[in-house]
C-alpha cells in the first residue's frame, strides 16, 4: 500500500500538483511572516532598550507567528478557514472583509500566487528529490525577505543566517560522489565568504567616499547565503543581474512615481530576484557569460 502511494506521488504530474498546493499554503503563511516578524523584532528592540535604561519593558499583547489568530486589521473579525483558502478566498470575497467590507490588500493573494507558481516551476524543473525541496525552501525565504525589505528596508538575521547554513548543508557531499546538491562544498564555502566580502567592500568604499551608507548589512548576508547555495562561480552574474534590475527599478521609481533621490531603495528584492534566476539557470548563464568574455 505504501509502495503504491509512493509510486503515485513520484509521478511527475502528481508531484508537481502537490508542490503547487504546498506552495500556495506556505504562501499564506508567508503573509503572516512578512507582517508580523518586523513587529516582533521591533518589540524585542524596545524591550532591550528599556532594560538598558533600567526601565521595566512595556506589557504588550502576545504576538508570534502563531498567536494571535489571523484577523481583519480594521474590525478584528477572526479569519475563518473558508476565508483563508489561498487566492480563492480573496477572489470570492472580492478583496474585502466579510464582516466590515474593508479592503484586503491584493498583496496577500500575490504572495500566495507567486509561491505556488514558483514551487510549480521548481517541481517541474528539478523533479522529485532534494534539489526540488531545497529550491522551495530558498523560494519561500527569498519571497519573505523581499517583501519585508520592501516594507521596512530590513533583511532579518533570523532568515538570512539560517539560509546560509542550510545552503551549505544542501551542498555537503552526502553520497560520496564528490558534489553537493547545487555545487560542491568547497565552492559553496568560498561563495559564502566572497559574497559577504564583495558587498562589504562596496559598503565601506561608498561610505569612505561619500560619508553615507549605501546599503545595509543584511544585503551582505543575503549575498553570502546565495554564494553558499550556488558557489562563488555564480556570484559575478548574481551581482550584475541584481544591479541592473535595481538600477532600472530605481530610475523608474524616480521618474514615474516621483520617488525622491534621497529616499533609500531596498536592494534585497533585486538580490532575491537574481538568486531565483541563479537557482534555475545559474550554471548555464555563467557558462555563457564566461564564454563571451
Amino acid at each position: 500500500m505504501i509502495n503504491g502511494w509512493l509510486a503515485n506521488f513520484l509521478d511527475p504530474t502528481v508531484f508537481t500538483v502537490s508542490c503547487t498546493v504546498l506552495g500556495l499554503i506556505v504562501g499564506s503563511f508567508l503573509n503572516v511572516v512578512v507582517h508580523r516578524l518586523p513587529i516582533m523584532m521591533e518589540r524585542d528592540w524596545q524591550c532591550q532598550c528599556a532594560e538598558l535604561r533600567g526601565e521595566t519593558p512595556p506589557v504588550q499583547e502576545a504576538l508570534s507567528l502563531a498567536v494571535p489568530r489571523s484577523h481583519c486589521p480594521a474590525c478584528g473579525h477572526p479569519i475563518r478557514a473558508l476565508e483563508n483558502i489561498p487566492v480563492i478566498s480573496w477572489l470570492a470575497l472580492r478583496g474585502k472583509c466579510s464582516a466590515c467590507h474593508a479592503a484586503i490588500s491584493p498583496r496577500y493573494p500575490l504572495i500566495e500566487a507567486l509561491s505556488g507558481l514558483l514551487c510549480t516551476f521548481a517541481a517541474a524543473h528539478f523533479g522529485y528529490g532534494w534539489a526540488a525541496a531545497g529550491a522551495m525552501l530558498l523560494i519561500w525565504s527569498l519571497l519573505a525577505l523581499s517583501f519585508i525589505d520592501f516594507d521596512k528596508q530590513l533583511l532579518p538575521d533570523s532568515i538570512t543566517l539560517p539560509l546560509l547554513w542550510v545552503g551549505l548543508l544542501f551542498n555537503l557531499d552526502w553520497s560520496g560522489a564528490g558534489a553537493g546538491t547545487y555545487t560542491d562544498l568547497r565552492s559553496a564555502v568560498i561563495g559564502a565568504i566572497a559574497g559577504y566580502l564583495a558587498l562589504w567592500s562596496v559598503y565601506w568604499g561608498f561610505k569612505l567616499a561619500t560619508g553615507k551608507e549605501g546599503m545595509g548589512y543584511g544585503d551582505f548576508k543575503l549575498l553570502a547565503a546565495l554564494g553558499a547555495w550556488f558557489g562563488w562561480q555564480v556570484l559575478p552574474l548574481t551581482i550584475l543581474l541584481s544591479s541592473v534590475v535595481g538600477a532600472v527599478a530605481g530610475i523608474a521609481l524616480i521618474v514615474l512615481a516621483r520617488h525622491g533621490r534621497n529616499v533609500p531603495i531596498p536592494f534585497g528584492p533585486y538580490l532575491a530576484a537574481a538568486g531565483m534566476i541563479a537557482l534555475f539557470w545559474g550554471r548555464e548563464l555563467t557558462q555563457n557569460y564566461l564564454h563571451l568574455i
